[in-house]
């Protein structure tokens, strides 16, 4: 594949290799027949309001970053495959309880099952955001090795969901509409792609310039969209200069575990990749309550949504809410349960007599 030529002639011939490269992928990742139980040590209960999984090669220093952010004692040793378990731990920060998990290094090849890959990389699924914890000295090289084995396993970073619509259906055959020019989706290449899944009547709306890969993540409706930071650990090893050059790249902090440098601008770049929404409840009478925020996250924070949160019989209750904060327009607004809420909004809920 990577030796052909990309045009409009061999187009349909390269949408038809990735088809069936993800769907050997995905025969690889979920085995026909009863496998064995659980990998021990991998199935931690998901506690906190979000959740980060560490990821990267043994010996880049996850288990010291865990120990020095949340204080969680992680065997650290200077040999390769110290930590051969999932260690959990919890931080607050800004009143939200977040939990990290430090996984077992991965190796190349851990999405064929090399190393406990599978079972490393399944947990990294289950994660709101991953940070890629990389050797300052060598990380281009470990980090494409890395992105390769997640984007393997159907994990997608820093991407968005493409927006593309699909649905099958019994008879007609396969429509294809556009919203705007394509530059490598036809009407022949989407027939091709679909033949490999045995779909041959189905409609699709393309709502964006899309790939062959795009549209084969929405056939197989299995991917994980997970925002990542790369954390590039032992900073102590290098220049001033070559430190200035690293902050450059994106999705990128530079920190030293063992010396605990950088914490802070890692602990913000995290807090803004996890796009968490924070919501002060206040009793009739009493003042709001800013020790215990209810988190949400942003885009599920309507009214509804916080109700929920707290416990599924409100809703039944509910008459309408007043809201102070950035979400409305003077204080107190009454609202209903469609209402958007913003990061910091005090609410008090009324409920039906």
């Amino acid at each position: 594949m990577a030796r052909t030529q990309r045009n409009k002639a061999t187009m349909g011939h390269l949408g038809l290799l990735k088809a069936r490269l993800a769907k050997l992928r995905r025969e690889l990742i979920t085995p026909k027949g009863g496998g064995g139980g659980p990998g021990e040590g991998f199935d931690v209960a998901k506690t906190g309001d979000a959740r980060i999984g560490f990821v990267g090669f043994p010996s880049v220093g996850k288990s010291t970053l865990l120990s020095n952010l949340a204080g969680v004692y992680s065997e650290v040793a200077a040999y390769e495959f110290t930590t051969l378990t999932t260690v959990p731990g919890v931080i607050k920060y800004k009143g939200a309880k977040i939990q990290l998990l430090d996984l077992p290094g991965i190796i190349e090849g851990a999405k064929d099952g090399k190393g406990r890959g599978r079972q490393v990389i399944a947990v990294a699924r289950t994660c709101s955001l991953i940070l890629i914890v990389l050797d300052v000295l060598k990380p281009l090289q470990h980090k494409r090795i890395i992105e390769k084995e997640l984007e393997g396993f159907g994990i997608r970073l820093n991407k968005t969901p493409p927006n593309i619509s699909f649905r099958k259906k019994e008879k007609g055959g396969v429509n294809l509409t556009a919203t705007c020019a394509q530059s490598q989706l036809d009407l022949d290449n989407v027939k091709t792609i679909l033949s490999e899944y045995k779909i041959h009547n189905a409609d699709i709306t393309l709502r964006s310039d899309a790939t062959a890969d795009d549209l084969i993540d929405v056939i197989e409706g299995n991917r994980a969209f997970i925002p990542c930071i790369y954390v590039l650990n032992k900073i102590d090893q290098i220049s001033i200069p070559e430190l200035d050059i690293i902050y450059k790249i994106p999705h990128t902090v530079p920190i030293s575990a063992h010396h605990k440098w950088n914490f802070d601008d890692l602990l913000e770049k995290i807090w803004e990749y996890l796009d968490l929404v924070r919501i002060y409840t206040k009793p009739k009478g009493q003042l709001p309550d800013y020790e215990a925020p209810v988190v949400l996250k942003c885009g599920q924070s309507n009214v509804e949504d916080f109700c929920n949160n707290l416990h599924k019989a409100i809703m039944k209750e509910f008459k309408y809410a007043l809201v102070w904060g950035a979400s409305v327009k003077h204080n107190p607004q009454k609202v209903g349960k469609e209402h958007l809420l913003s990061d910091e909004d005090v609410i008090q809920i009324v409920k039906k007599v």
